[in-house]
């Protein structure tokens, strides 16, 4: 990550090697700050470029730090949903044992000749 802009109420960075993935994930949950008056990124070649976030707020660095931190605790919620079983509880390893051995016994059953 490097700085180009540091002001009081404006900071740009550009966000090495990264994408428009994670750049409109921040610049959304930049927008849902009150403190913020405008974000946007800017990638200016598809292929070569690297993107450039642009935030102007009362305190664009710490909003910055609050944006990645709501983003990093929506990807654990989003974990969290993802391995569990559908009613809040999380699968654990015994669960996932006991389904590839399932599967295995069933692959034996429809693979046995009559003799």
């Amino acid at each position: 990550m490097k700085i180009i802009t540091d002001k009081r109420n404006e900071l740009e960075i550009e966000i090495t090697g990264e994408t428009h993935t994670l750049c409109n994930a921040l610049r959304k949950a930049l927008m849902e700050d009150k403190d913020v008056e405008a974000a946007a990124y800017v990638i200016d070649h598809p292929i070569i470029g690297e993107p450039k976030l642009y935030i102007r707020a009362k305190n664009p660095k710490k909003s910055l730090k609050n944006a990645a931190e709501t983003l990093k605790s929506r990807c654990d919620e989003f974990k969290e949903l993802i391995e569990s079983d559908g009613d809040g509880k999380t699968k654990g390893k015994k669960a996932k044992k006991q389904t590839k051995k399932t599967a295995k016994k069933s692959t034996k059953k429809t693979t046995k000749k009559k003799k």
